[in-house]
């Protein structure tokens, strides 16, 4: 496959399934990854909003995954996508921007990078605290039914998935296809019926999908997925809710950036009973989607300062 690029910088992992830090909503699939391939914090890989489209994209298609992505990501939702042109592209920018971060499910290894004009892009995910993944390993070329197989990992991990612009056939179809398959709510944002790129999403409402009609119906979803109010946000509703527990790791991450080992070891000995490696993982994620806890150069995790990016 043609305008291939070289992989971006940064942490690198391999998560098998018997990894504290493999996700828990891939046991929904029918055939689970053995392994994920990840450049990025896997902190990332965590359940949110699926936003996916046309790569071929409209300028309506493109301004509503811009809207919506940004509109969740806000609230401190992870955006999950597939890295495409088009609306996915489009999606992780708006998750950027918003300071959310955003995962990239790529249909080959992380070192093969297609499209090659999102390796930008793809950079700036991994900069802000997200993540590049693959079930391939780091140089294996994409091949064009790799993507398909892909689309069941981006369903996997959301709550839900939300379509954005979709044509018939389309690899976006079926990502609906995989996110019903797993037993995941299916939101879509209908289109002219004149347009060949809107067929298979106002096919999808058709069938029984959910339809985003404006902000207002995307916010009832957003509380009804995510326990979150119109106008909430979800890190403000974790930082009101900070126990005894939090604010001691807080307070040690406010004193001075501290590694994900050196974390972990203030979280047992501030824990009450056993205190286990995934449980510092966890509480890292949270902590990052709220947007109280950040990653300075050089792999360190420090407290957020007001008005600071939420990764260095």
């Amino acid at each position: 496959m043609r305008d291939l690029a070289e992989g971006v910088e940064g942490p690198r992992t391999v998560i098998g399934r018997e990894d504290e830090r493999y996700p828990e909503t891939f046991q929904c699939l029918a055939a689970p990854p053995e392994r994920l391939w990840v450049v990025g914090d896997p902190a990332a890989l965590q359940e949110g909003l699926a936003v996916v489209g046309a790569r071929k994209a409209t300028p309506y298609g493109k301004g509503c995954a811009r809207r919506f992505a940004g509109r969740a990501a806000e609230r401190g939702i992870v955006i999950i996508s597939g890295g495409a042109r088009g609306c996915d592209a489009e999606a992780h920018r708006a998750a950027i921007e918003a300071g959310a971060p955003t995962v990239v499910f790529l249909g080959g290894g992380c070192d093969s990078i297609y499209p090659a004009e999102n390796r930008p892009l793809f950079q700036e995910v991994v900069r802000r605290g997200g993540a590049l993944v693959s079930e391939h390993d780091w140089t294996v070329p994409p091949l064009p039914y790799m993507f398909r197989a892909r689309n069941r990992l981006i369903a996997g991990l959301a709550k839900a998935t939300l379509i954005v612009e979709a044509g018939l056939p389309s690899g976006t179809f079926s990502t609906a296809d995989e996110a019903l398959e797993a037993n995941k709510d299916v939101l879509v944002v209908p289109g002219s019926i004149d347009s060949s790129q809107s067929r298979g999403a106002n096919r999808l409402i058709y069938q029984g999908a959910v339809p985003i009609v404006d902000d207002e119906t995307f916010d009832d979803q957003l509380f009804s997925l995510f326990g979150l109010l119109k106008q909430e946000d979800m890190r403000a509703k974790e930082a009101d809710a900070l126990t005894l527990f939090d604010q001691q790791l807080m307070d040690a991450l406010t004193a001075s950036p501290l590694t994900a080992e050196e974390v972990h070891a203030h979280a047992a000995g501030a824990a009450e009973g056993v205190w286990k490696a995934a449980q510092t993982n966890a509480w890292m994620a949270r902590m990052m989607a709220t947007g109280s806890v950040v990653r300075y150069p050089g792999g360190r995790y420090g407290a957020a300062v007001k008005g600071q990016p939420l990764v260095s």
